[in-house]
């Protein structure tokens, strides 16, 4: 088997729905879902979940989960953290210090790695926002 590293460039739009978690420390947490394009991979659909920790204005998130769904049914399997900062316009928030890590899938990216940076923001009245991903992905070619 042949092994490729290549970009990985993913911009979408999002809906995060905020609420009790049970899974989280905080008890509190966040479901997403949204659609996007990519160079590399296609047109795309992705679900996540996080765990929220408010601190003062800020929204720490860790322990998320992405799943990114290809037209072809393959999926990436990726775990993100990182912090959501007001930008002083609003209930407008952008990512700070965002990464994501890639942990696996199936079909062609049974065993992919990788990862890079989240970027985007959201507004935290009616959960719209964007989001970019931007880093790498290595997997094996058929």
């Amino acid at each position: 088997d042949t092994a490729t590293t290549q970009n990985l460039e993913i911009s979408g739009v999002l809906m995060e729905k905020a609420g009790p978690s049970v899974r989280c420390l905080s008890k509190f947490g966040g479901t997403i879902t949204g659609h996007g394009n990519s160079e590399q991979v296609g047109r795309v659909a992705f679900v996540a979940t996080d765990c929220i920790t408010p601190q003062g204005p800020i929204f720490n998130f860790d322990q998320g989960r992405f799943i990114i769904m290809t037209a072809n049914g393959d999926q990436i399997f990726a775990s993100y953290s990182g912090q959501f900062v007001p930008t002083g316009v609003g209930a407008a928030y952008t990512f700070n210090g965002a990464t994501f890590q890639i942990t696996g899938g199936n079909g062609r990216y049974v065993r992919a790695t990788g990862g890079g940076a989240l970027t985007g923001g959201q507004d935290m009245i009616t959960g719209l926002g964007t989001v970019q991903l931007s880093g790498k992905i290595h997997y094996k070619v058929d």
